[in-house]
């Protein structure tokens, strides 16, 4: 963990280009994300995270001082799930699994970022435009009561603009942690 790092915005520039995205093992159906960390020459590396499906790190040598590679997999990570469908399995059959996640998560005090692609968010749970028997109410309150108990921040997205969302949420993290 970086406590006393401080670094320009000229600095960061430069090392948004060195930044290694994590992308989890266990992550399926990615297809499209990947293709955009290639498309935008992106670092990343395939391992298994301890949660969360995305974060990253600093190569040894990035940061000035600095002789080992920084990882921030414990400080940030985005989960990301493919539809509403995947979600209610994980609010409902996977609860205790993916509470399970949440609180390892949140021991860690490593803030989490969902990432639910389906452009029609909350909107499409309240009017239950998915394909399970989960209720609205429930799956709302689910959310929301997670919002509070697990410091969860939840943003739905169409499944293009994923990877320049997870990105873009490691980037600024990182922006913010380092400046």
């Amino acid at each position: 963990m970086i406590t006393e790092c401080k670094l320009s915005l000229e600095e960061i520039k430069a090392l948004s280009k060195k930044m290694v995205l994590l992308v989890d093992s266990r992550e399926k159906k990615n297809k499209h994300i990947m293709e955009y960390f290639m498309k935008h020459m992106l670092s990343y590396e395939i391992r298994q995270l301890p949660y969360g499906d995305y974060s990253f790190y600093l190569p040894a040598g990035t940061v000035s001082g600095v002789s080992c590679p920084l990882y921030f997999h414990r400080e940030i990570v985005l989960e990301r799930k493919a539809s509403l469908e995947e979600l209610s399995g994980n609010l409902g059959k996977e609860r205790e699994r993916f509470e399970k996640e949440l609180g390892k998560a949140a021991r860690d005090r490593c803030k989490v970022y969902l990432l639910v692609e389906s452009p029609g968010g909350y909107g499409d749970i309240i009017g239950h435009k998915y394909q399970t028997e989960f209720k609205p109410a429930s799956y709302l309150a689910s959310l929301k009561s997670y919002e509070s108990r697990y410091g969860l921040n939840i943003q739905f997205t169409e499944p293009e603009y994923s990877g320049y969302l997870i990105y873009s949420t490691l980037y600024y993290f990182m922006r913010e942690r380092l400046i």
